[in-house]
């Protein structure tokens, strides 16, 4: 066990520490810079932290820097939320929300731009990766490595962009 890793000699995993999350890239990337410290509730304090982001350093963006950011963001969150999450001792630590940020960068980048677009999709988006419908709690559940983290957030993304493309369609809503 190295010195300031979190994990006890029994295995269980103790609550990381804003020290030992800024010790090292792959942590500060994996915990959002620390949005996903703050408890309860991490994974929407990380989509919080992703729609911040969005507002100050992506919403003018191209499609193609987007788009590149994205597959970028995404394959080094799978190493990152695989390194942090093997030496917490817990591969999908709940505290690692960089899942959440990638995810919901994708569905801010193909939603409306009004605020009350964003909204409800940040409420859909919350509401899909809190409670797992199938498939994503199938994947969720038997891929345990950086890239399960990242896969199961960007499911969850796909489907709060079907169901805002049909609120869109059927009801003109947004």
């Amino acid at each position: 066990m190295s010195m300031g890793n979190p994990q006890h000699a029994s295995g269980s995993t103790r609550e990381p520490t804003v020290g030992w999350v800024f010790r090292a890239p792959w942590r500060i990337l994996a915990f959002g810079f620390g949005s996903g410290l703050p408890h309860p509730a991490s994974g929407t304090w990380g989509t919080l932290f992703a729609w911040l982001l969005w507002f100050l350093l992506l919403r003018h963006a191209s499609d193609a820097l987007v788009g590149g950011i994205l597959i970028v963001a995404f394959a080094v969150g799978c190493w990152a939320c695989h390194v942090t999450g093997r030496e917490l001792g817990h591969p999908d630590y709940g505290g690692m929300v960089w899942d959440e940020i990638v995810a919901f960068w994708l569905v801010l980048w193909l939603v409306p731009a009004s605020f009350g677009a964003q909204l409800l999709a940040f409420v859909i988006f919350r509401a899909f990766d809190i409670t797992k419908p199938p498939p994503i709690h199938f994947f969720d559940a038997r891929i345990k490595n950086g890239f399960g983290v990242m896969w199961d957030d960007i499911l969850a993304a796909g489907y709060t962009l079907l169901v805002m493309a049909v609120l869109i369609r059927l009801r003109g809503l947004l």
